[in-house]
């Protein structure tokens, strides 16, 4: 049976984007893009109809909101216009009242079986709350975080003169100020590579900077093309068997790493729908303060609402 994937902000940038890299897979996907009446829904699934005509798998629609309850994998990507701003926080009420529309429907729908993959922004709080509200097994409300793994990647690649993708680096905690770089994992071609001060200093001014630089180009716009790519890989490996190869996601911790009842991004393995298990990495005693840190600050955040 053909997967259902129900893109919520399919109109907007990073929705679209997913759409047509999930067409672009071998998997067939019947996708449904949701969104206002803004028509730009419409316009994308006329384009993308051209691209099934060009050869490539599944099927695209546009769909009401009630028709999420549908669907195996739903992707919250709605949001507020991104504006010129000092923190992903600024917008977490705003983007809270928009996804309440979604999840008052999963809540009317007891017994619902699918997932939800939060994109929107404050990721981690919002994945505390929805978990909290819906009642749902935790490794079924996930939030998509590893663009920060791949810039902290193209920082490293950059700083030792190799490929981006022979870099094994990963970022956990919080997805914003609070994150946790581990500066000690970083690997090339899966041997271990220690990092010199200053090349520790370049990667971790490039991971915390990225948003800032890119907020500040007040275009409106974010990370369309890395996030559509990256979310087109996490639907296939959630719908598929678990895979040996950790995952970095948003998920409700319960005791992992001494923090229960926030959402961080940490290893997981993904499939069979959801989170199949949470890894629980030894860390410096550096890098547990500031894990305990961020989830401080989404504990606040999440609190708020």
């Amino acid at each position: 049976m053909t997967a259902r994937i129900a893109i919520v902000g399919g109109g907007g940038g990073v929705g679209s984007s997913l759409a047509f890299n999930l067409l672009l897979r071998p998997e067939p996907y019947d996708v449904a893009l949701v969104d206002g009446q803004s028509g730009m829904a419409r316009s994308h699934e006329m384009d993308l109809q051209q691209v099934l005509a060009a050869g490539a798998s599944g099927s695209i629609r546009v769909v009401g909101v009630a028709d999420v309850v549908d669907a195996d994998v739903v992707v919250l990507s709605t949001a507020v216009p991104q504006t010129v701003n000092h923190s992903r926080m600024t917008s977490l009420r705003e983007n809270a009242a928009i996804l309440r529309t979604v999840t008052g429907l999963i809540t009317a729908s007891p017994g619902w079986p699918g997932t939800l993959v939060v994109v929107t922004n404050p990721v981690d709080p919002l994945c505390t709350w929805i978990r909290a509200d819906l009642g749902l097994d935790r490794g079924r409300v996930l939030g998509y975080t590893a663009n920060d793994g791949l810039r902290l990647r193209s920082a490293i690649g950059a700083a030792l003169g190799v490929a981006p993708s022979r870099v094994d680096a990963w970022v956990i905690g919080e997805h914003g100020d609070a994150c946790v770089l581990l500066l000690d994992r970083v690997r090339v071609d899966g041997e271990p590579v220690a990092l010199s001060p200053d090349q520790r200093r370049a990667a971790d001014d490039f991971v915390r900077g990225w948003y800032a630089r890119h907020i500040a180009l007040d275009t409106s716009r974010s990370s369309t093309w890395t996030s559509g790519h990256g979310l087109a890989r996490m639907v296939a490996a959630l719908l598929g068997p678990p895979a040996p190869d950790p995952w970095p996601a948003s998920v409700v911790l319960e005791g992992e790493y001494g923090i229960a009842g926030v959402a961080l991004s940490v290893p997981v393995t993904l499939g069979d729908g959801g989170a199949a298990q949470v890894h629980e990495w030894e860390l410096t005693p550096e890098e547990a303060a500031a894990l305990r840190a961020g989830a401080d600050v989404v504990r606040s955040a999440a609190a708020s609402l």
